[in-house]
């Protein structure tokens, strides 16, 4: 079934590595919030044709997510009043997933009793290391003290579906520290990790910084290592690999990701959000104010792409291919036809030969070795 996501796209402070679509300005919050109401209206039925309807004529919906940004640094009252604009259009599934992103220094026991009377229970928490010289080379805002304790402070006020963010292949990050991160991670008790290799994007900080000499490069083969030492450790402490870059405990998979790996329709709110129907993408404007200024004219401020039968192939190949259950040929032949599975067989021969992909009957997946190269053997299998 569909899902909903939401962007929200303040912050208290810029992170280094972050090309996401954020603002440290509060200024336009409140016209924000009030646009954002604007658009669940506006965009109520995108989701109609891949929806249920309920008896009171409401979209049943499987997952929404609050995303950003931080949509922790919203107030509780902000955050139950865009609920409520949510649930005049749409109705959750019974055991749906609602997930708010938050970073550690929000998530005080105060906040987190509030957040429990709410619909909000699932908490990802963007924790990226419990290092202090990572923390300061992300530039994230809080301490590894308080990353254990907002974690600890989730559990007491009876959070129990909580994911974590870590990132590898920091300069700052030697190994052994790395083990100690995921450690501190199994020793919590942590049901879902999300981890992430650093990526130096155009146009942000860090990559300005390296370019400058002010901060090393990333060293692939010393994030390789670090990605490898991940997979052992948390396979051993009972996480399944579900996805390259996440790990779940049984019962603790991302619901509202693994609808963006499987295709599932989802409508996305808010300044940069993706919406997807199977047949067309949309996304927003990455910008607020004109987001603001668009949405008080009555106009949805996106733009629009039709997904051609190709472009729909290679999104699944890039999507199934990263995660443990992979590519179904069955799925190929029934979605695409036989010139897509002919095309997709034939790509595969060499990567099965040489061990980066598994035939699993009907599955390709990924091997151990092929999860270092995933976005290269993708590109070779796409139309």
């Amino acid at each position: 079934m569909p899902g909903v996501y939401i962007h929200i796209p303040f912050c208290r402070q810029a992170c280094h590595y972050c090309n996401f679509h954020f603002t440290v300005s509060l200024k336009h919050k409140q016209d924000f919030l009030q646009c954002l109401h604007e658009e669940i209206r506006l965009r109520q039925d995108f989701l109609a044709p891949y929806a249920e309807k309920t008896k009171n004529n409401k979209l049943l919906i499987d997952t929404l997510y609050f995303g950003g940004g931080t949509p922790s640094i919203l107030k509780v009252s902000e955050l139950i009043g865009i609920l409520r604009q949510i649930y005049e259009f749409f109705e959750l599934r019974s055991g749906a997933e609602v997930t708010l992103e938050a970073n550690p220094d929000d998530l005080t026991i105060e906040k987190l009793m509030a957040l429990r009377q709410t619909s909000v229970n699932r908490l990802s928490v963007g924790i990226q290391s419990f290092q202090y010289a990572d923390l300061q080379y992300l530039n994230r805002i809080h301490s590894p003290a308080q990353a254990k304790q907002s974690i600890k402070n989730a559990y007491k006020t009876g959070f129990k579906n909580i994911s974590v963010d870590l990132i590898y292949g920091t300069p700052t990050l030697d190994n052994d520290k790395w083990r100690d991160n995921l450690h501190t991670i199994t020793d919590l008790a942590v049901p879902h990790v999300s981890a992430y290799c650093l990526t130096v994007e155009p146009k942000t900080t860090l990559s300005v910084f390296i370019k400058r000499g002010q901060t090393e490069q990333v060293n692939e083969d010393h994030a390789c290592d670090q990605f490898e030492i991940m997979i052992d450790l948390l396979v051993k402490s009972g996480y399944e690999h579900y996805e390259i870059s996440n790990f779940g405990k049984q019962g603790y998979f991302s619901k509202h990701n693994l609808s963006y790996w499987q295709g599932i329709p989802y409508l996305g709110l808010g300044p940069s959000a993706h919406s997807y129907n199977g047949k067309t993408r949309q996304w927003n404007i990455s910008n607020t104010t004109e987001y603001i200024s668009r949405i008080k004219k009555g106009l949805i401020p996106c733009e629009k792409e039709k997904i051609t039968a190709r472009k729909a192939f290679n999104e699944y190949i890039m999507t199934s291919l990263r995660t443990q259950w992979g590519c179904s040929k069955d799925k190929i032949n029934r979605e695409f036809g036989s010139r897509f599975l002919k095309h997709f067989e034939k790509e595969a021969s060499s990567h099965l030969e040489n061990g980066l992909l598994i035939d699993n009957q009907d599955n390709i997946k990924l091997s151990g070795k092929g999860k270092l190269l995933a976005d290269k053997i993708a590109s070779d299998l796409f139309a």
